[in-house]
């Protein structure tokens, strides 16, 4: 694939996600009284959580697309007599917002499956901690359009745990009570982690192993679609049989 062509896949993903994301966050919010009463704590904190989501990626992906209309991704504009990186915003953006989505589906599982945070919960919020302190450190180079090493693998790392900690509690519960729903967005949340793990360890020696953050997207919309399907149009009672917890 020439370098013409990927850029102009990129931007015509990114664009189709942007609008793609934003109008279930919406449907999200307008039908939230479609949502069965035992169901309704989950739900907010699904919304939430791609709210979130959204919100980080348009900064992401459509800072990318505005770096490519300003000539490419090191476009690096004057902003206040400071210069600017796109792409280097962008990416600090959504590194913060994907990390509070985790603790937002981390929340979501104890709500829809009654548990108590225990130490290995607790590990996971803790780890949340850690990330977003050592993205904070001028190290990670947020300027740069190829993140750098170690600090990409460093500041990924909690994430990861967060994430698969989260699927994985998901996973085991989402089984034990018979819940497609949250079954199936636990596998999406692995799919998304196994395209994400070959980007993180070896987009600076292959820049175009960075195209598998195209299915790592859709594996979101994916988990977006699921608790959509699941929470606002199924509008039966809650999947798990058990009363829900308060919001």
């Amino acid at each position: 694939m020439s370098e013409a062509m990927r850029m102009w896949v990129e931007i015509s993903f990114n664009i189709v996600y942007l609008i793609v994301v934003w109008w279930l966050v919406a449907l999200m919010a307008l039908r939230m009284d479609a949502v069965t009463p035992d169901d309704r704590p989950t739900a907010r904190r699904m919304m939430w959580a791609f709210a979130l989501l959204a919100l980080g990626d348009t900064g992401h992906v459509g800072f990318r697309v505005l770096a490519y209309a300003l000539g490419g991704l090191e476009a690096t504009p004057v902003v206040l007599g400071v210069p600017v990186s796109l792409v280097g915003l962008g990416a600090l953006a959504t590194a913060i917002t994907v990390t509070f989505f985790y603790v937002l589906v981390l929340d979501a599982w104890r709500v829809r499956f009654h548990r108590r945070y225990g130490w290995f919960e607790y590990l996971l919020l803790a780890a949340a901690v850690v990330r977003l302190v050592v993205m904070a450190l001028p190290q990670n180079a947020w300027e740069s359009v190829v993140p750098p090493q170690p600090w990409s693998t460093i500041r990924n790392l909690p994430l990861m745990l967060l994430g698969l900690g989260a699927a994985a509690l998901i996973l085991r519960d989402a089984r034990a009570a018979h819940d497609r729903t949250f079954f199936w967005i636990g596998v999406m949340i692995l799919v998304s982690y196994a395209c994400y793990a070959p980007v993180i360890f070896f987009v600076q020696q292959n820049p175009l192993i960075g195209m598998l953050m195209i299915p790592k997207t859709m594996a979101y919309v994916a988990i977006a679609l699921i608790a959509y399907n699941g929470l606002w149009r199924a509008a039966r009672p809650s999947q798990t049989g058990r009363p829900a917890l308060a919001a």
